[in-house]
């Protein structure tokens, strides 16, 4: 039985449409049955509409009987479980911490002024630009783009610039400060106050103050400068610590003088390293410290086909990336902002809903808190969290209350930025299927369709369509429509559309129908219960602002950024999951001309246009690349489409759903959606299961061969952004 044929309508028996062998027409039946999908919902579309990679038979089960059946913990960028306890490198809490760092300060080391002038202006150093280091270790950069002669030149004069621009005993003091800290870093607690810090004086004189700043950050590569005021202030350097968890000092080193010298054309490569899962943590770190400065690369000395032993990451400046100044200034307020990171487990609730609590319980509002991934609802998940404005402490006081919400917060400690979408390595799952039998009229071993699915999923993936979760699993009202009248700039409509109340007679629901049939935001708010913040604070707003386009665009900003934009990527993802359908109904698993594959082998996210490329015929002749590098672009104003049916098929159902003028950018609400690509194929990591048995009187109803096989428990990673519920989809070919 092959994927294009028929037979695949029957392993989720109640398919829409069926798939034929070969390359479609436009006006083929096929392409008709694609664009009427969204009709069988009223615009929300059947996952069993959707097809399926492999061609083994699937087997039938239930998940998600209790929330302990899906258990969902991320993976952080260093490849850990964020539920396992953090290690040495985090900060102490101290116990008698009540209050914010920027409010309550540790003394400052108070030294000898330089200069007793005041300047009225403040400054700060770009915390993306330093110069480090008094060890000659260049052996990353390339010989025709070293920057050698410069550091080297600025080591020799470390010492005696020190010594003319600080007198002896500031110049001692900042030398047992530096000792204090490498000592401190080297040990294994590594327990470093972040409020710590060394102010070496004031200086008057701008330029004299700009050396001093460089002759610090050459000889102690460990530490950050700071200026406010003329003073010049001495930090521990937090990013160079991070990165030398991830490469050698000596590299970190070599990394950071790279970025001081700023040589423009120049290169900086890491050492070759064979591992693809720790280049990957080593891409996220550089990008999420210093993406506005550098993009990173890996590219391979050997043939791709002969595998990946002398990968390496390559680092270059961008072109847009030079400015100091305000942008400096900025970015050094941000970073003296709290944040207090955590790991939030929660049991059956939607993680929003978690939000709203915590931020009662702290006393501050839900957009204060950022987050790298959302999390299923009816499951026990594990995901890392940051709150700003909120110290270690204070969220360590609320532990014991909100364990009545079934909520969990452990792991915290201070950290000093927040997290934003994407920022994490992948998931791990451990579920459990019950209810396990064959599909309809076949008649094998339960237990061998059940291996056979799993080694199936293993070895030929799925398609990686965004699941159903995303769009509102099972409500009347689905988030990709919301985001559809966002990008229409039909704001009342949205909000009428977030205010649909279900078919449930409970008391959020009587609200949202009293609003529907009234308009009237001040008596619904009397109606809507505490915990529904998202619900109150729209219709604080709506009673503050009224029921205009105005008003409605106005109680919008109620929502957090990560909220607002959300609506609006749930419709790139359905359009994505139908054009997923498309591209293989047309084009099965051969790559063809005009596709997009991606070039860099270490991105399993979201990809950047700069890493992809369009195939070419000669491309296609040669069959030069596989289905699982194919890419397909999700909406946006940055996206390139495949020249080929496909991007007419694009064309064509923007033309559909009116965003023909749509540039995914709404002034209004401060939402521009630049797009990405997304890879078509996915595979399971680490896929580990047991077929649990019962007893023998307790037979499984649809098992042969007198199978006794109850339940299945099975664990797997997947990639950011991968869902799932769709590789299980896969793996019993019907919807789960």
């Amino acid at each position: 039985m092959s994927l294009w044929e028929a037979g695949q309508a029957k392993a989720s028996g109640n398919a829409h449409f069926v798939y034929t062998r070969g390359p479609l027409s436009l006006g083929s039946e096929v392409e008709r049955a694609l664009f009427r999908m969204e009709e069988d919902t009223d615009g929300g579309m059947r996952f069993s509409s959707l097809c399926f990679i492999s061609d083994h038979v699937g087997f039938q089960g239930t998940i998600k009987t209790f929330p302990r059946d899906f258990v969902v913990t991320e993976i952080d960028e260093r490849g850990r479980l964020v539920s396992k306890a953090i290690d040495e490198s985090v900060y102490e809490i101290s116990k008698t911490q009540s209050e914010p760092s920027h409010l309550v300060k540790k003394p400052k080391l108070n030294i000898q002024d330089v200069s007793l002038d005041h300047e009225g202006e403040e400054e700060a150093t770009n915390l993306t630009g330093y110069s480090y280091g008094e060890e000659s270790h260049q052996s990353g950069l390339h010989k025709e783009d070293s920057v050698n002669g410069v550091t080297s030149k600025c080591e020799k004069e470390n010492v005696d610039l020190l010594s003319s621009l600080l007198d002896g005993k500031t110049h001692t003091l900042l030398e047992q400060f530096a000792c204090d800290i490498k000592g401190m870093w080297n040990s294994k607690t590594e327990l470093i106050e972040p409020s710590l810090e060394l102010s070496l004086g004031r200086i008057l004189d701008k330029s004299q103050r700009a050396v001093l700043h460089s002759a610090v950050r050459q000889k102690f590569p460990f530490l950050i400068t700071i200026g406010k005021s003329s003073e010049v202030i001495v930090k521990p350097n937090p990013e160079y610590k991070e990165l030398c968890h991830l490469v050698s000092e000596e590299e970190a080193l070599g990394f950071f003088k790279y970025l001081d010298a700023k040589k423009e054309n120049s290169k900086f490569t890491f050492k070759p390293d064979k591992n693809k899962d720790h280049r990957k943590a080593v891409h996220h770190f550089l990008n999420k410290k210093f993406g506005n400065l550098v993009e990173t690369k890996s590219f391979s000395e050997l043939n791709h086909s002969a595998g990946n032993a002398n990968t390496a990451i390559t680092v270059r400046f961008r072109e847009k990336a030079r400015s100091h100044g305000k942008r400096a200034r900025l970015e050094c307020e941000r970073r003296e902002a709290v944040y207090t990171a955590f790991t939030l487990q929660k049991e059956n609730l939607e993680m929003f809903e978690a939000i709203g609590v915590l931020a009662i319980k702290l006393g501050v509002i839900p957009s204060d808190f950022s987050y790298a991934g959302l999390k299923d609802k009816k499951a026990i998940t594990y995901q890392s969290m940051v709150v700003r404005k909120v110290t270690p402490q204070r969220l360590k006081n609320i532990e014991e209350e909100i364990k009545k919400k079934r909520m969990n917060v452990f792991n915290i400690r201070s950290v000093g930025d927040s997290l934003r979408l994407g920022q994490l390595k992948g998931n791990h799952f451990e579920i459990v299927i019950r209810n396990l039998k064959n599909q309809t009229n076949d008649s094998a071993s339960l237990s061998e369709r059940i291996l056979e699915a799993i080694e199936n999923v293993k070895s030929k993936g799925f398609v990686n369509y965004y699941g159903p979760q995303r769009f509102g699993k099972g409500r009347k009202i689905q988030t990709d429509q919301i985001g559809l009248a966002l990008l229409k700039n039909e704001m009342v409509k949205a909000i009428k559309l977030f205010l649909t109340p279900e078919d449930v007679d409970d008391p959020v629901n009587k609200a949202k129908e009293y609003f529907l049939q009234t308009e009237d935001a001040k008596g619904t708010l009397s109606l809507m219960p505490e915990f529904r913040v998202r619900e109150r604070a729209l219709l604080e707003s709506l009673h503050r602002f009224g029921m205009t386009e105005e008003g409605c665009i106005q109680a919008w900003f109620s929502f957090p950024h990560s909220m607002r934009i959300f609506y609006v990527h749930a419709y790139s993802s359905k359009i994505w999951n139908e054009a997923a359908s498309y591209r293989l109904a047309a084009y099965g698993s051969r790559v063809v001309e005009g596709d997009l594959i991606c070039l860099d082998e270490d991105v399993d996210e979201h990809v950047s246009s700069s890493k992809v490329h369009l195939v070419t015929k000669q491309e296609e002749s040669a069959r030069t690349y596989a289905i699982h590098q194919v890419v397909l672009p999700v909406l946006g104003y940055n996206i390139q489409y495949p020249d080929n049916k496909l991007g007419q098929w694009y064309q064509g159902v923007l033309s559909r759903d009116g965003l023909q003028a749509c540039r995914f950018r709404v002034p209004a609400l401060k939402l521009n959606v630049p797009g990405c690509y997304r890879h078509i194929l996915k595979y399971p990591h680490n896929v580990s299961y047991q077929l649990v048995h019962s007893d023998i009187n307790d037979k499984v109803e649809g098992s042969h061969d007198n199978d006794a096989t109850s339940s299945l428990s099975i664990s797997f990673d997947l990639d950011a952004s991968c869902y799932a519920t769709v590789c299980l989809r896969e793996m019993m070919k019907g919807d789960v």
